[in-house]
């Protein structure tokens, strides 16, 4: 019931239904078995999955499932030993059945890797067996993307979805910066989202006494009498010099991004765009499935911020508030209040 619209399983139904009278307690039989329901057993064992999305090692499991399955399939086992196995199987039945629709799959084509993959990403869900790299990725056409994906994007680097209309990346070189560009501001971007939402919604629904928390106007603070108290606490960080502040960003804000290009005290020879080593103190890339995975979600939510910063700049030049009053006011007045009725308005007093 998990996978009735797969192929793989329409296929296995169909042939569990059919007669397995002449399907014999050999050795084959009794591996075949033992490797599917290993493989299921594996999946299943590793962890739970809320609403069909596997759990963040779920891409891990699979190629190990399929690992240990490849590093099974070449042992031969008696038919004297697969009898044993069955006769002290409380499932002999499915067992047996299990194994005529595996060697019904091989003889079809299908090798057993393929079979323990296919398995697996059944049991865990579909987060760990999507496609998002090479020639079977989703593309930004859907059905319709023959034709339409230039040869250089072969879906080598992650977020690559075949769209380059203008051909903005045909030199390598170029495409090497232009990667490198949009990773660093789609982080820039989360960051920046994160920062203009936070200040704003603690003084909206916390009551923390910020005394500017929109984000635009935030900065005007500094010159204020007394200076700027991050997140209305002097204790934390009491600007009073812009000077400060600039020579501070440059010092920290430059020496990182120095270390990151150059390498430094953190490490020589390091990965541009992902260094890891001192700046991955998590190991969220120490798994390589993980870290595909990863990079993937990071310049999909990337992308998605640096719309929602463009959103922000719109809504203040259009309306003179912050998103999360603009948020508010919609929800209260949906029709009343949205893009098309303030399209033309100008409210923003610097």
């Amino acid at each position: 019931a998990n996978c009735r619209n797969s192929k793989l399983c329409t296929f296995v139904i169909t042939q569990v239904n059919m007669d397995i009278k002449r399907v014999g307690l050999i050795a084959s039989v009794a591996l075949n078995a033992l490797l599917l329901i290993g493989v299921c057993s594996i999946s299943m064992g590793n962890g739970k999955v809320a609403s069909g999305v596997a759990i963040s090692r779920s891409g891990s499991m699979v190629n190990s499932a399929v690992r240990g399955v490849s590093a099974l399939s070449g042992k031969k086992i008696s038919a004297e030993q697969g009898r044993a196995i069955l006769s002290h199987s409380p499932k002999a039945n499915l067992l047996v059945k299990t194994g005529a629709i595996t060697n019904k799959l091989v003889k079809s084509g299908m090798s057993i890797p393929e079979i323990a993959q296919q398995v697996t990403c059944q049991k865990i869900g579909g987060a760990a067996c999507q496609e998002w790299y090479g020639p079977d990725r989703a593309l930004w056409l859907g059905p319709f993307s023959e034709g339409a994906v230039p040869s250089y994007l072969t879906g080598e680097f992650p977020g690559d979805y075949g769209w380059d209309t203008q051909g903005l990346s045909a030199d390598p070189t170029t495409f090497a910066a232009y990667r490198e560009t949009e990773v660093i501001h789609a982080r820039w971007a989360m960051l920046g989202t994160l920062g203009c939402v936070t200040p704003e919604l603690l003084a909206k629904y916390s009551g923390v006494p910020i005394a500017e928390p929109v984000w635009f106007k935030a900065g005007s603070q500094i010159f204020a009498e007394g200076g700027l108290d991050y997140l209305g606490n002097p204790s934390l960080v009491h600007a009073q010099s812009i000077l400060a502040i600039l020579a501070c960003q440059v010092i920290l804000m430059g020496g990182a991004e120095a270390y990151r290009v150059n390498g430094g005290p953190a490490g020589e020879g390091l990965d541009a765009i992902n260094p890891g080593g001192a700046f991955d103190p998590l190991g969220l890339a120490d798994d390589p499935d993980t870290f595909a995975e990863l990079k993937v979600k990071e310049i999909k939510n990337g992308r998605l911020a640096m719309f929602s910063m463009l959103g922000f700049y719109v809504q203040a030049i259009s309306t003179g508030k912050g998103p999360v009053e603009n948020w508010a006011e919609h929800i209260a007045d949906p029709s009343g209040v949205n893009g098309l009725t303030l399209a033309t308005a100008t409210k923003f007093t610097p």
